[in-house]
């Protein structure tokens, strides 16, 4: 029956994830840790593991329609691997109060972060290799933009990673305001190349985690086969919905689990 539940649930969490751009840790790690009993370490590397499948899988979807950024993503995954390195070694050695504990600080700070007026989007540079475009599946018309602030960006993408690998997120919580509120990246592009990411420190932080034996198949195995089925579903469904919709489903997640987290780490 647990293996059914976890199925049916990481569906839903692979779903929410693929669309918000935050590979579903959000989601997965409080369910296995409030709902099911499962040590936080544990949950943690099993969200890990499917963070990889949900990144690999949405991003089948985005790229085939042009939101992803792949070498605005790939000139900030550099900081961000070295970052969930570091975060993975963090997680194996402090105590599990204390990951509740910074799970609800980031959570709060990302959440009044997105409550920030949206920045006027950058005019796309000539010959600018970071600069992208799209076509909005809503109006049909192409939007192009430029990105900037890099240093910051490339600083804040290492906090990304020492948050994933600490955490088990993916970063996507960091990430997608980054791109979206600091370098003036449109939110639909910010989330696809924010999944494109997510699963290159996913992976980078799960190798930590495998090695002291905190990725256990009974869970794994399950939840990965529900991202999976989710992942799929997510950026098809978010190509109908619009951003400002996806930012208002992505803060209401945030508080919400801002306060289960909160609870857990005075023990209530």
């Amino acid at each position: 029956m647990t293996f059914f539940v976890l199925v049916v649930v990481a569906v839903g969490v692979g779903l929410l994830g693929s669309m918000l751009g935050v590979g579903g840790g959000l989601l997965l790690v409080p369910l296995l840790t409030l709902f099911l009993g499962v040590p936080v370490k544990v949950a943690i590397g099993t969200s890990l593991v499917c963070v990889v499948v949900t990144s690999s899988a949405s991003q089948i979807v985005y790229v085939a329609r042009g939101f992803t950024n792949s070498r605005l993503g790939m000139t900030l995954e550099v900081a961000t691997a070295l970052g969930a390195l570091a975060g993975g070694i963090t997680a194996i050695l402090i105590s599990g109060r204390a990951i509740f504990a910074v799970f609800t600080v980031v959570l709060v700070y990302v959440l009044v972060t997105m409550e920030r007026k949206p920045p006027e989007r950058r005019p796309a540079e000539p010959g600018s290799v970071l600069a992208g475009s799209y076509t909005d599946p809503a109006t049909g018309h192409e939007v192009a933009y430029g990105v900037g602030h890099l240093p910051g960006g490339l600083a804040l993408s290492f906090v990304a990673g020492n948050v994933s690998g600490l955490l088990g997120v993916g970063g996507g919580v960091i990430k997608v305001p980054v791109m979206n509120l600091l370098m003036g990246v449109p939110l639909r592009a910010a989330i696809a190349t924010s999944n494109l990411m997510i699963g290159v420190t996913a992976a980078t932080g799960a190798v930590i985690f495998f090695g002291r034996g905190l990725v256990e198949p009974r869970y794994a195995v399950p939840t990965a086969i529900g991202i999976l089925v989710g992942a799929q579903l997510g950026p098809r469904l978010a190509g109908r919905v619009s951003a400002v919709l996806l930012r208002r489903v992505f803060e209401v997640l945030l508080a919400v689990l801002a306060v289960e987290m909160a609870l857990k780490t005075f023990g209530v």
